[in-house]
Order: C-alpha cells, then structure tokens, then sequence
C-alpha cells in the first residue's frame, strides 16, 4: 500500500527521476516556460517553489543546495540573481499551469509550465 507517499514515480527509477526534474526546472528558470505533460509539470512545481525560496535567503548554504540540484553554476546564478528578486514580493505560487490538450502522438496532456513573472514572446 501506498499510505503517506507522496510524489510521482512518472515511470522512472529515482535517480533518473530527480536529475529529470532538475534538469527541467533549470530549463524553467533560464527560458521562463516550457511544454510537457501534466503529471511531470505538477510534480516539478513544487521543486521550483523550493529552489526560489531557498534562493531568496541568498547564502552560500543556499546556493550550494541550488548546485545540488540544478547541476549548472550559469543557471543558478540567473536563479539568484534575476528569478528570485523578481519574485520576492509573493511568498509561494510561483508557477503557473497552461493547459494546451491532448499531445498528437500518444494522448498525453500537453501543458505549459511558466513562472508567473513570465512574459510571452
């Protein structure tokens, strides 16, 4: 039974899963968006939420637990210097889900993944 476990396993082992993850969300951060399903976007939200409040301490604790988990020192420095300023009025939500339907290929549902402060082009 699956009491009190929280996450998705989205059909990966967990270390694939947790450098999927990180990997997207350094794609989150250094372009603002990107399109994925819904499942791997709901479960990246909550990493994001993490990464921007660890990074508003601003600490070099807090930017080596940004290494850790983003694996980019470029990406983490767009992270503290530009993201989470931009960010520091709101205390959480920092993303947003944009529901674009099904994909063509095997159904899944397509979303956006965007930082609120995001701007489109």
């Amino acid at each position: 039974m699956r009491h009190a476990k929280r996450g998705r396993k989205l059909g990966r082992d967990a270390q694939h899963r947790n450098l999927l993850l990180g990997t997207m969300a350094g794609q989150v951060i250094q372009h603002g968006r990107i399109k994925t399903t819904a499942p791997k976007a709901k479960e990246l939200r909550g990493l994001i939420d993490k990464l921007i409040n660890t990074a508003k301490k601003d600490d070099l604790a807090a930017r080596r637990r940004a290494v850790k988990v983003l694996k980019d020192k470029t990406i983490v420095r767009r992270l503290f210097e530009d993201v989470a300023p931009d960010l520091d009025d709101r205390n959480s939500g920092y993303t947003r889900i944009l529901k674009l339907g099904p994909r063509l290929g095997d159904g899944a549902e397509s979303v956006y993944l965007e930082l609120v402060n995001h701007t489109a082009e």
